[in-house]
């Protein structure tokens, strides 16, 4: 009697957990379609060279353009800056916290970096805006530090939990006599840090990575308020315009072809995002062969 309590009990916990991946797997496909619905139409009437090769934006004109080349270019560089300044910082942090800091420190540090990853976006932004803003437009001597440059510098500070607590996780993961066998090799402990816990965690790292490349590609609020956001061919010291930024600026008042225009960006953001996955599953995947 028991038995069979316990077997049904377990099927409907497996049903339960079925069913929430398949509403997960459902909300995916409905996003997926909706954006392709609603974001070809607008890639038809202007054209798909003109509108991912323009590089001009004037939605609002008299003879509007949609030309988003500039948007692509500019997510792709913040986004690059961001993972050259962050993962460094993030991944050097993360081998200090998981092998070398004393329990006291790391306690301290663990804090600060879960306080990062819970401050909103708009705060991020609005310290931005006040703060390294001003501080650009001093130390360059340029006339607007509303810049490409700000917006790499805050999302790289926005990226660092990601990167630091899921690097942590995979470096606590590698078993320790990985490292025991290394020093009694007569390697140092940095050494075995580095050429052994690393590689073996480097599935792990490789997904930190890519989550804070997720994050850096889908923030909107924060590099809208330090970009400058106008829709220029990006350069460091020049205010710029994301695929983000682009959507949330303008759906507000846009309609016509213009709202149309807008799914379409967002569309093109959302297979940014699919690639960022398959990157994903790619490293992971190999990681699992070696």
């Amino acid at each position: 009697m028991k038995r069979r309590k316990k077997i049904t009990l377990e099927a409907v916990v497996h049903l339960i957990f079925l069913l929430l991946g398949l509403i997960t797997v459902g909300c995916v496909l409905l996003i997926t379609v909706y954006l392709i619905i609603s974001g070809i139409p607008a890639i038809r009437k202007i054209g798909l060279v003109p509108f991912l090769f323009g590089k001009t934006w004037t939605s609002t004109a008299s003879e509007p353009s949609y030309g988003i080349l500039p948007f692509i270019l500019t997510s792709i560089y913040g986004t690059a800056g961001a993972i050259l300044v962050g993962v460094p910082i993030g991944f050097l942090t993360a081998v200090y916290l998981a092998k070398l800091a004393p329990p006291r420190i790391k306690s301290i540090v663990e804090g600060a970096v879960s306080m990062l990853a819970g401050i909103p976006s708009v705060v991020y932004g609005l310290v931005g805006m006040l703060v390294l803003v001003p501080g650009i437009r001093k130390l360059f001597n340029i006339p607007d530090g509303a810049c490409l440059l700000a917006a790499i510098i805050v999302l790289a500070v926005m990226i660092l939990p990601s990167i630091i607590k899921v690097s942590v996780n995979a470096l606590e993961a590698v078993p320790k006599e990985y490292e025991d066998a290394s020093l009694a090799l007569g390697a140092t402990p940095v050494e075995t840090y580095f050429r052994v816990s690393v590689p073996a965690a480097r599935s792990g790292i490789a997904a930190a990575v890519v989550l804070g490349v997720g994050r850096a590609i889908g923030e909107a609020m924060a590099v809208m308020m330090v970009s400058g956001n106008v829709a220029n061919m990006p350069g460091l010291f020049e205010s710029v315009r994301f695929l983000t930024t682009a959507v949330a600026s303008e759906m507000a008042y846009s309609s016509g072809l213009q709202q149309q225009a807008l799914f379409s960006i967002a569309l093109v953001l959302y297979l940014f995002i699919m690639l960022i996955n398959a990157t994903l599953n790619f490293f992971l995947k190999n990681g699992r062969e070696d």
